[in-house]
């Protein structure tokens, strides 16, 4: 029988805990059924899932777009502060939002140096490249490096080839 969706990504939040950026993405399309792992996952670690655009937009409100694009990874890591010990993100969409400048995979990478974040990826994995948007698109992102645990809504996890390199001593 096949691991489920959710036990993999409890299982990458364990391993997650040894690496430099303690950050799982959960990379699927949109209505893939994202939201229902997180809002379990939460669940079972008693933390809340946090609607990144509705909080972020909120925050965001009455700066200038100058002082957005400062200040959100500021604002960003204050969110994620007040969670522990497990900070669940859903709904990141504007984190891609071109006025604001950022990258939001380095955003979820640096709230995950101090702390262990699962995030929603409204993307694919695509011949090992994570992607965001399609080519062409403004929001557009392609990473080849990810420096993240990643749990495809496909089934696919990076912990299962971790744990396969690590049985086979190439790691």
């Amino acid at each position: 029988m096949a691991e489920r969706i959710p036990d993999k990504v409890k299982r990458s939040l364990q391993s997650a805990e040894k690496l430099y950026h303690r950050l799982v993405l959960l990379v699927g399309e949109t209505s893939s059924g994202k939201t229902g792992v997180l809002q379990n996952i939460a669940e079972e670690f008693g933390a809340t899932v946090i609607n990144v655009n509705l909080t972020l937009s909120g925050e965001l409100l009455e700066l200038t777009v100058k002082q957005r694009t400062l200040r959100l990874p500021g604002i960003l890591d204050k969110i994620a502060a007040q969670t522990q010990p497990l900070v669940v993100l859903d709904n990141l969409e504007i984190l891609f939002d071109k006025d604001l400048q950022q990258d939001p995979l380095r955003l979820l990478q640096s709230i995950s140096r101090n702390r262990t974040v699962v995030a929603s990826w409204n993307g694919v994995m695509d011949a090992g490249r994570l992607l965001y948007a399609e080519t062409g698109h403004p929001e557009h992102r392609s990473y080849d490096s990810v420096g993240a645990l990643i749990v495809d809504m496909d089934g696919t996890a990076t912990v299962d080839s971790a744990n396969n390199d690590i049985e086979a001593g190439q790691v």
